[in-house]
């Protein structure tokens, strides 16, 4: 019986979350839908753009803090007692400079541990106003305008959670954001614990997890949206494999992780030969084919961590992090043995390849590692085709 409600509870959480993914964005395919729970399995190209979308709106927004919080010194100047307005004005004045602080001092680098903290900092600075603010006017008895101007002081958390819409979040990272802002609301409630108004309290924080709840959904669109026109970008339109200019975006940050963390890192350059003459004899579809055919295999026989990248033309590259020349060579004889399909005239197809490697070569960017393998592929090509290319077997020849 158990098992049985078990599988219900399933099918059931399975069905509301596939509406629910129908509604955010009808982009995504079945396999996509987990990343919008959580960024784990976020590739890195992702990972990089929305981290820098993050800090920029982040930013943004606190140049719109630093400029507004101040001046609403003002409105407070015409309706609260000169002690009260003093204090007010005073800690407008520390936010507003720790928003501009914020404003100057971070910069978009493509790290996500950095926006999640430029987003903490972001939504630290008016929580802790909020808190401080809420305290200090408990401490006054208003009445009047000044009663109604103190009110609008308690919709900044609602002003916050619906700021999140503007961010492309996951479900997991949406939470722990809103969360400590629920959780201000609450302590602010608790530091007027004895005249608390229960009713309006609770309906404060009823509408308060509904905002967040739309928040979440909106931010959650957002990112489903982004994920799928970075894969249209980074994927390359006829063989699906990773375009040129996302594999140098690969390059650069996995060449800058190797020499941080003294890791190895291989490429191979892979030309497939005489590949001009089957669109000669063929024509275009045939040589459009012959690729297709030629990069599922490649890619169903990819090692984990392995990108195929489509330098141009009949040209790959093949990024292999964590990867030095003995394993990459190997690798590679292992794929060149499984082949890359065959021609149109039932011949196989070959290429030649030449790999180059970070540490064993001493190359000091991605664009010298490339060049290098792209050196020994011509190695390759001169010395009969059909053939792996390493540094032994260039230093042979």
């Amino acid at each position: 019986m158990f098992p049985t409600i078990t599988r219900l509870m399933h099918r059931m959480a399975d069905f509301v979350w596939q509406r629910l993914a129908d509604l955010i964005s009808g982009e995504l395919k079945q396999a996509e839908l987990s990343l919008l729970v959580s960024p784990h399995r976020h590739l890195s190209l992702l990972t990089r753009r929305r981290a820098t979308m993050i800090v920029n709106r982040v930013r943004l927004i606190a140049l719109l803090f630093a400029i507004l919080t101040p001046l609403w010194s003002v409105i407070d100047l015409l309706v609260f007692p000169y002690p009260l307005w003093l204090t007010l004005a005073a800690m407008r004045v520390m936010a507003s400079a720790v928003f501009f602080s914020l404003l100057l001092h971070y910069r978009p680098n493509g790290d996500l541990f950095d926006a999640y903290r430029a987003m903490a900092l972001l939504f630290a600075i008016p929580t802790t106003f909020y808190i401080a603010s809420y305290s200090v006017l408990s401490h006054y008895h208003l009445t009047g305008m000044a009663a109604a101007i103190g009110a609008g002081y308690g919709f900044l958390p609602f002003v916050l959670l619906a700021g999140l819409a503007i961010f492309p979040l996951t479900l997991l990272e949406s939470m722990l954001i809103a969360s400590p802002i629920l959780l201000a609301q609450g302590l602010a409630g608790s530091l007027n614990w004895a005249t608390l108004d229960w009713p309006t309290f609770v309906g404060a924080f009823w509408l308060l997890m509904l905002i967040t709840s739309v928040s979440t959904l909106a931010s959650m669109s957002q990112l489903s949206f982004m994920i799928a026109l970075v894969r249209q970008a980074i994927r390359d339109p006829l063989t699906r494999v990773f375009s040129r200019r996302s594999g140098e975006e690969v390059l650069d940050l996995q060449f800058t992780i190797a020499n941080r963390s003294q890791a190895p890192l291989s490429v191979a350059f892979i030309d497939l030969d005489h590949f001009k003459s089957i669109n000669d004899k063929f024509g275009h579809d045939a040589g459009d084919q012959a690729l297709l055919d030629m990069t599922g295999i490649v890619s169903s026989n990819l090692r984990r961590g392995d990108m195929l990248v489509r330098w141009g033309g009949e040209e790959f590259l093949l990024i292999m992090p964590n990867t030095d020349l003995i394993q990459a060579e190997a690798a590679l004889f292992r794929m060149r043995s499984i082949g890359f399909g065959m021609r149109p005239d039932s011949t196989p197809l070959t290429a030649s390849i030449g790999i180059a490697e970070r540490s064993a070569d001493q190359l000091t960017d991605w664009k010298g590692l490339v060049g290098l393998a792209d050196q020994r592929m011509y190695l390759a090509k001169q010395g009969g085709r059909n053939r792996v290319m390493g540094r032994t077997q260039a230093q042979e020849h």
